[in-house]
């Protein structure tokens, strides 16, 4: 059977960012003229993780950045490729010839100017074009994308959400920062207050942005959404066995969603975690964060 033909973009895509969106976007460009499949390909872990041996928080679980890939830029095809000693110590040609064109069809590669694979990093965009003129296939070697003079990437793009400035991390990702996951049983406090809510996680190894209280939505399986209030945080007021949760608030919605999976999209960052005197005043803050909440999507439809 004739191997599928695939236009492949090259990055881990952390975050998938505007910067990543260059790429992304010739993908789906030159697939629709060469009549053949926009893919990307990226890791399960960050290669720092291995290559350093220090972790690297990530923006996004490979859950999220596949479906934002998907969702934003047509990006057919995720190869998630497993990043061990094996992919670590491979050497960069191989990597073109045998696992992006050989295994993975590859008829056109597009890849950013700080793009490096292969044993040590041996691999540049200069090697990647050369040996892809040799193999007879395409090849895009996108510029650097700036936004207000600074150029766009997952790191300054991680600060940003450290620092709970989920606006401007969502000017330069391009998109709502995102987290999906499977809404699991908590302890019911917020039906016990009079609003229940979803409980999530993120995922181990992902960035847990600043701690607070944000204006979010949530989407729901069956493509509707609602405007949600979302912790970020330990509980101070209810709890104290101090791990971090994520807790949503959904407005005007009355359902089960136990055991559904749902994306969560946060837009801003509107107080700090704080613990408060009485559940009652607990419950004003969070009435006070929905009419925030209700007013930020009222003016940003």
């Amino acid at each position: 059977m004739e191997q599928k033909k695939r236009v492949i973009a090259l990055g881990f895509f952390d975050g998938v960012h505007r910067g990543h969106g260059a790429l992304l976007s010739r993908v789906a460009q030159v697939a629709q003229e060469m009549g053949a499949t926009p893919a990307a390909v990226t890791f399960d872990t960050h290669p720092e993780n291995l290559i350093i041996g220090s972790p690297m928080p990530l923006i996004s679980s490979p859950l999220d950045r596949a479906e934002l890939m998907r969702r934003y830029y047509g990006i057919q095809e995720v190869i998630i490729a497993h990043f061990d000693d094996r992919m670590m110590h491979m050497p960069w040609r191989d990597f073109v010839t045998d696992f992006l064109i050989r295994e993975n069809g590859a008829v056109h590669l597009v890849a950013g100017h700080d793009f490096h694979f292969g044993y040590k990093g041996e691999g540049n965009p200069e090697r990647l074009k050369t040996v892809c003129a040799e193999m007879g296939i395409g090849c895009d070697i996108i510029p650097k994308v700036e936004l207000d003079g600074i150029t766009i990437s997952s790191t300054y793009i991680r600060t940003l959400l450290a620092q709970g400035e989920m606006e401007r991390a969502n000017y330069f990702l391009g998109h709502p920062h995102t987290l999906t996951d499977t809404v699991a049983h908590g302890k019911k406090l917020g039906t016990t207050l009079g609003f229940p809510t979803v409980n999530l996680h993120f995922a181990p190894g992902v960035l847990i942005p600043a701690r607070g209280v944000y204006a979010t939505r949530v989407c729901f399986e069956n493509g509707d959404s609602r405007p949600a209030v979302t912790n970020i945080g330990v509980r101070p007021t209810v709890d104290d066995h101090g791990s971090v949760n994520v807790e949503g608030f959904i407005l005007d919605f009355d359902g089960d969603l136990y055991g559904q999976t749902i994306r969560m999209e946060f837009y801003r960052h509107l107080r700090g975690e704080q613990k408060f005197p009485s559940l009652e005043a607990l419950r004003d803050e969070v009435m006070r964060n929905a009419e925030q909440t209700r007013e930020y999507f009222a003016t940003h439809p």
